[in-house]
């Protein structure tokens, strides 16, 4: 059953005037780029959202575009609000002064009636926080990597904590068929509820490639991660270790010019 509504709120340390123009005429900057962050994702090349009361917001493609909703209120530095096109809900956004310098509330609500709302907005709505901490654009890599546990969220937060792995929109628990997505750099590690038994069999290793091994390995050490293999050299430098649910993770060391590090992507 959809649920009547979903409520997210991230703070942003500019006043409501220039967050409001941030989330308004920068949303193809924000935004994050990939596979999985359009209705169609293999012709979308960006967000738009046209100012105004009757404004569309816009997946747009080279040579067309898809409205996402229509503009039913329009307050610069204050609120902004649409009626979706895609599904039966609406989107407010309020943009509020707090000491730190805004708060950002969106509220997505299925409207009286309707049967159906795509609740992204709460995962959504973090990538814009995450812009003015970062300031750039974020995109997807072309790999991502599927991985399925018995208890994911609570994988999750172990892989985050032990092996520094990172969200972009922060680890929340997620409806059934979707997941939890992780980061390293831009590659996403997808996070998906295992169903039915396991064999016991390794099918899946994920390869990390990092800046700094040694610390990495001794945090993970230090956060109790069971090391199957020291730090070893055959070609490249690299340790073993297995998660919370015996799944087998390689570490290495990247090459200089190899974009990697623990503080990217966070």
């Amino acid at each position: 059953m959809t649920e009547a509504s979903a409520t997210a709120e991230v703070q942003v340390s500019v006043d409501p005037a220039e967050a409001f123009a941030t989330f308004t005429d920068e949303i193809d900057s924000w935004w994050v780029r990939g596979p999985i962050n359009f209705f169609d994702a293999a012709r979308a090349v960006g967000m738009k959202i046209e100012p105004g009361v009757d404004g569309r917001v816009l997946e747009t493609y080279e040579d067309d575009a898809l409205e996402l909703g229509r503009i039913t209120v329009w307050e610069p530095g204050s609120r902004l609000t649409y009626r979706s096109s895609v599904d039966d809900s609406e989107i407010d956004v309020r943009f509020e002064p707090v000491e730190a310098g805004t708060r950002v509330r969106v509220t997505q609500t299925l409207v009286p009636g309707g049967e159906r709302m795509f609740d992204f907005w709460p995962r959504t709505i973090r990538w814009f926080a995450s812009w003015f901490r970062e300031g750039r654009p974020k995109e997807i890599a072309p790999l991502s990597i599927a991985l399925y546990y018995e208890r994911p969220t609570e994988a999750a937060q172990w892989l985050e904590r032990v092996f520094q792995l990172r969200s972009w929109t922060g680890i929340l628990e997620t409806p059934a068929g979707t997941w939890i997505e992780l980061h390293h750099v831009d590659v996403a590690i997808l996070l998906f509820q295992l169903e039915g038994e396991r064999d016991g069999a390794v099918t899946h290793m994920p390869w990390i490639y990092l800046d700094d091994l040694d610390g990495h390995y001794a945090h993970a050490q230090a956060e109790g991660a069971t090391i199957v293999s020291g730090i070893h050299q055959r070609g490249y430098r690299a340790y073993v270790a297995e998660d919370l649910e015996g799944r087998q993770w390689t570490f290495a060391q990247a090459r200089p010019t190899m974009r990697g590090g623990l503080t990217e992507g966070r």
